[in-house]
């Protein structure tokens, strides 16, 4: 069987790590060309011919739109874009700073909008043109101490929708992937950091009517399909990848 995204070249901001590393190694592993766009340099090993790393601060308007341009110059267009990078904080409303809501919407939520506008004009080039953005499942409810990473979140599922609305008649889709809880580097510490870890993720399995918890290649699975052919008549709409968790009502510790 032919790889499902053969051809494609996409752009993956936070590709390096975590859910985007599981997005980046799907579609390098469906033929797809990959550049990480993001701020830090990825591990080496991840990169070769067809995943390269380009420099930016996802903060930076500018610097912005200086990556997809040069993305576009070195693998001759674009077709996919995922906006995967975020942040997320805990603080509550009493102990949050204004500088600290603006940092989490201009990562969060005003980096993809000025990726997306970079983008446009070369993704109306292309045929089947996807773009992707990562939500999350606190777009829909949220966890204590969160409400500006939720408000971000939400934000996204709403761009989504919009940019679908308004780009569907050029042929570019829009869909955007709401994850659950994912296994990573930094979600491991938050396990670690509780006081007694193992009750923790013991009770974290509990949560998950399938009995395990997510993998960035989860995602990325989700993400290839989105940004396939096979999802051709599917846009603005939020894909919950989350075990079954947030179906499942929960019932008082006995």
């Amino acid at each position: 069987m032919a790889d499902k995204l053969a051809g494609k070249i996409a752009i993956i901001t936070g590709g390096g790590r975590g859910i985007g590393g599981g997005i980046t190694q799907r579609f390098a592993e469906e033929g797809a060309k990959v550049a990480i766009v993001q701020r830090n340099e990825p591990q080496e090993k991840m990169l070769n011919e067809s995943i390269i790393y380009m420099k930016a601060d996802l903060s930076n308007s500018d610097q912005i739109a200086s990556a997809v341009q040069a993305v576009v110059e070195r693998f001759g267009g674009l077709d996919i874009l995922v906006n995967n990078a975020g942040i997320m904080f805990e603080k509550t409303l009493d102990e949050m700073t204004e500088a600290d809501w603006d940092q989490m919407m201009d990562i969060n939520l005003k980096a993809p909008f000025l990726l997306t506008k970079a983008a446009l004009p070369h993704l109306r080039k292309r045929s089947g043109a996807s773009i992707i953005n990562i939500g999350s499942i606190e777009g829909l409810a949220s966890n204590p101490g969160h409400p500006a990473y939720s408000a971000s979140k939400a934000g996204v599922h709403g761009f989504t929708a919009a940019v679908a609305v308004d780009h569907g008649h050029e042929g570019i889709r829009c869909n955007a992937i709401a994850p659950g809880w994912i296994n990573s580097d930094l979600s491991e510490l938050y396990i670690d950091s509780m006081p007694d870890k193992d009750r923790f993720r013991r009770e974290l399995l509990i949560m998950h009517p399938v009995g395990r918890l997510g993998e960035p290649k989860d995602v990325g699975n989700l993400a290839v399909w989105l940004a396939s052919e096979e999802s051709a008549f599917v846009t603005g709409q939020v894909y919950v990848i989350d075990g079954g968790r947030t179906k499942k009502l929960p019932l008082p510790v006995a």
